[in-house]
């Protein structure tokens, strides 16, 4: 799989700067799966509402919109890793495991266990209580199959 090329400047983004797009990304996301509406008018208010000054914008607009462009596949990894029905999942755990996946799969150069910490922290602060420790256990495993080299190694 291919990693998007959308740093022209070449300048590797701050890990601060990534978690803030991410965080923005789950917002974004979420807003999507109970709203509906299109992508460029999410994007477009997230933009206008919030500082983005210190946030890999580019990182935002690539998570917003290629998750769901992939989402079919993104769930399909994810689903079988459940131990109940996607549906029965919150929005915002479901975003944080979209995010995770979409990232160990696409994203290979960001080590797999930055991914899931980044996960648990999206849990920790947006989702219920003790769903950072779901979202642990299910990209571990999502982990193990995506990036079988890096976990054995």
């Amino acid at each position: 799989m291919s990693e998007p090329t959308n740093n022209p400047s070449g300048v590797k983004p701050k890990p601060s700067a990534r978690r803030k797009a991410r965080k923005l990304a789950l917002q974004a996301l979420y807003q999507w799966q109970i709203a509906g509406g299109s992508l460029n008018a999410i994007e477009t208010q997230f933009r206008t509402d919030n500082d983005l000054r210190k946030t890999d914008s580019a990182y935002f607009h690539e998570l917003l919109h290629e998750i769901p462009a992939n989402v079919s596949d993104l769930d399909a990894q994810i689903t079988p890793l459940l131990d109940r029905s996607k549906d029965e999942l919150g929005v915002v755990e479901l975003s944080a495991l979209r995010i995770g996946a979409y990232e160990l799969n696409h994203r290979r150069e960001i080590p797999y266990r930055v991914i899931i910490n980044e996960g648990i922290d999206l849990a920790k602060v947006f989702g219920a209580e003790d769903s950072f420790r779901y979202i642990n256990g299910v990209l571990d495993c999502l982990a193990k199959q995506v990036r079988q080299a890096e976990t054995n190694g």
